[in-house]
């Protein structure tokens, strides 16, 4: 029998300009309204897809690129996701939202106490993407950003101070009894003293404990120090990996790994491997699109150039084309993970011309060179992954109901019918849906 898939959507140009550079911004949609988002959770949930994740980056980043980062709104504008997420509540049931989140830019406390309320006003549906962006660090009293392992440490400290502010109450502490007129008893409760390298805080907590368990932890990363956060302290982890069963499995068993040393099991992290498909009607469409991106114009790689340099906040596009890509003009703060994914399997020969005409270049879903193909195709891919032991897929695009129907319309039916999508939920909030299968 087929194995069930989990399904997320990243929503990967966070809470920002949604529908700018494409013809379906005609649609007349205000990105800066809940109306937008909510229409496309609404459909989302009737897919039965389990959680949407929404990107965010709170820095417009360095001076050098702020321009770059803005003129496409590639890296900006982009508003607190966080503040979203009760108007997403509002519009489904069993969806799960799972906000990103900067230990930089947020207290313990602070953040434990928020991200409790949200857990209750949810039902248990909130989740927090951790992530360790360093850019940002003089926004938040900090004068200079943390290495990329520092970084996790730091996301390390705060994620354990934030939980042990939820696990404040002891069994017992919470007693809401009108006939003894009791509501709470103060010796079942913790002090909670946190004196770390990061963080200074007391406790406890005044917010109550969840009855459908604490928040879900996201988080991506694909470097070694973050495969071992997700694996320590993650529930679901957003995997970036080449779409073969070797590659695969190694990336799974790494994770497995990291969670067994931190006496967890295997099955505490749901991997979600990211995805982007270009779903078209027919194969001969999708040959004709792969043909046509086999020789792109140097307008082809200028755009691209420009969407690396808001991601790596290095503008790419005042390099020589025809030059080898020094990775030194990367800062230390620049995620490992995305400079492996701008380099790919190119050596320090290549050049920055090469690197890019690589990303421009398509490939077909039904040879396993691309993301291109038909709702059929991909449903091929979705089966072959699930036959490897993998959890799931994070579909990643706009959250724009033409995009959301461009992709899911024609697939969610042939998912249905393979036993590969659910096509229902069950009671207790994101946790209990991520452990149903």
């Amino acid at each position: 029998m087929t194995r069930p898939q989990h399904f997320g959507w990243f929503l990967a140009r966070g809470f920002g300009p949604h529908g700018w550079g494409h013809d379906y911004l005609d649609w007349g949609y205000d990105w800066t309204r809940p109306d937008l988002y909510q229409q496309s959770a609404r459909t989302l949930e009737q897919a039965g897809f389990d959680l949407l994740v929404i990107e965010d980056a709170p820095s417009l980043g360095s001076a050098e690129t702020i321009d770059l980062r803005v003129r496409h709104a590639f890296g900006g504008p982009k508003h607190d996701p966080l503040l979203l997420a009760p108007y997403l509540f509002a519009a489904t049931a069993h969806l799960g939202v799972v906000p990103t989140v900067n230990p930089a830019a947020s207290l313990p406390y602070t953040a434990a106490r928020q991200f409790a309320t949200l857990q209750h006003l949810s039902a248990g549906r909130f989740g927090l993407n951790v992530v360790t962006d360093t850019g940002s660090a003089r926004h938040f009293g900090t004068a200079e950003p943390l290495g990329h392992d520092a970084a996790y440490d730091r996301a390390e400290e705060w994620l354990g101070a934030v939980r042990s502010l939820w696990r404040s109450w002891d069994d017992g502490a919470l007693i809401a009894d009108p006939v003894s007129g009791r509501y709470a008893d103060g010796t079942r409760m913790q002090p909670v003293s946190h004196r770390g390298e990061y963080y200074a805080f007391d406790g406890p907590l005044n917010a109550i404990p969840f009855p459908a368990g604490e928040p879900v932890i996201v988080s991506p990363g694909g470097s070694g120090r973050g495969l071992g956060f997700a694996g320590a302290n993650s529930d679901v982890q957003l995997a970036i990996s080449p779409l073969d069963e070797a590659s695969i499995r190694s990336y799974r068993a790494r994770i497995h790994d990291a969670a067994v040393a931190r006496g967890r099991r295997p099955s505490d992290v749901t991997i979600l491997f990211a995805l982007q498909p270009v779903l078209v009607d027919s194969p001969e469409e999708a040959d004709r699109i792969v043909a046509a991106s086999r020789t792109p114009d140097d307008a082809a790689l200028r755009r691209i150039a420009q969407r690396q340099s808001s991601d790596l906040e290095t503008d790419l596009t005042a390099l020589d084309l025809d030059a080898p890509l020094d990775v030194s003009v990367f800062a230390d703060h620049v995620s490992h993970g995305s400079i492996r994914r701008l380099i790919g399997d190119h050596d320090e020969t290549a050049s920055l011309r090469t690197i890019l005409a690589a990303h421009a270049r398509a490939g077909r879903l039904r040879d396993g060179s691309g993301m291109v193909g038909t709702a059929d195709e991909f449903a091929d891919l979705i089966e072959e992954l699930a036959s490897w032991g993998n959890d799931g897929v994070l579909l990643w695009g706009d959250l724009h109901p033409v995009t959301v129907h461009r992709t899911l319309d024609r697939l969610v039916p042939i998912l249905r019918r393979r036993g590969l999508l659910r096509d229902g939920y069950v009671d207790g909030g994101l946790r209990a849906n991520l452990a149903a299968f």
